[in-house]
């Protein structure tokens, strides 16, 4: 006889893949409500597999086509465009997100939030910076930590952008600290609030921090099977260098993350 897990047993397993100890974990269980389809997409997309991350979140907007769900569907979607360099067609879904979102405030802090990501992706610095702004009280009000880690990273980001490493730095390590201290202990959002300071450092000249970070952080992306944060970290020590390792071997490892993504339903925007 084959124990069928318990629906709340799903939902456990489920958050631990998409926002827990768990990151790495496939195959994940099936989902069988609109929030299930939703967390088993983040978990799916955190590994790079974006055709099975796709697919559920399809599932969830047949479903559930408006409201709080559908909104964190299309930003979803919208984070697995911007992961792969498409930060102009995910603008079209995170725009989508902030329609649906209602009075909402997670899904629209997720949504203004996106936003500001996509406008500093195609270099509009000011309007990222304002979105930032807007995101602010909302995520104050929707009180998830995730949000206040994500509106870090844009920021530091932002402050990247800016050539502003001091404050590059001062963002990534509060979302490095936010991460640490949530209460949900998610692994993949303290592996790229990582991923994100080894960047800041590296802008504000501290190079050398930079790549003892970052190859601490490619040994942690390889073990929790976050294969697009492992090819991020692989991309910016094959340029900075590395103590360990040499740059050859670095490319090594970019490539084949880059190819398994691909494997998996990824296209790279190759502009």
């Amino acid at each position: 006889m084959i124990d069928i897990p318990s629906g709340p047993t799903i939902e456990s397993d489920l958050t631990a893949a998409a926002f827990g100890n768990q990151p790495g974990r496939w195959p994940l269980p099936s989902a069988h409500t609109v929030r299930q389809l939703w967390l088993r997409a983040v978990g799916a997309g955190g590994q790079g597999r974006y055709a099975s991350a796709r697919d559920d979140l399809a599932a969830l907007l047949r479903s559930a086509p408006a409201g709080a769900l559908a909104s964190l569907a299309h930003s979803t979607q919208a984070s697995f465009l911007r992961q792969l360099g498409w930060h102009q067609l995910a603008r079209g879904w995170d725009g989508r997100a902030m329609a649906l979102a209602g009075a909402d405030p997670e899904a629209a802090a997720d949504a203004l939030i996106g936003l500001a990501a996509d406008a500093l992706g195609v270099g509009r610095l000011a309007a990222s910076a304002t979105l930032l702004s807007r995101a602010e009280p909302l995520v104050a009000d929707a009180q998830q930590h995730r949000l206040s880690v994500r509106r870090a990273w844009v920021s530091a980001e932002l402050a990247m952008a800016a050539g502003d490493g001091g404050a590059a730095v001062r963002n990534a390590e509060l979302g490095v600290e936010l991460a640490a201290t949530t209460v949900d202990g998610s692994a993949r959002h303290a592996a790229k609030s990582d991923v994100v300071l080894a960047a800041a450092l590296c802008s504000a000249g501290a190079v050398d921090r930079a790549r003892t970070l970052g190859e601490a952080t490619l040994e942690l992306t390889g073990r929790l099977g976050l294969v697009p944060l492992r090819w991020a970290v692989a991309c910016l020590l094959a340029d900075i260098g590395s103590p360990a390792r040499p740059v050859a071997d670095l490319c090594v490892i970019r490539d084949e993350c880059a190819r398994q993504v691909q494997h998996w339903g990824g296209a790279w925007n190759q502009r």
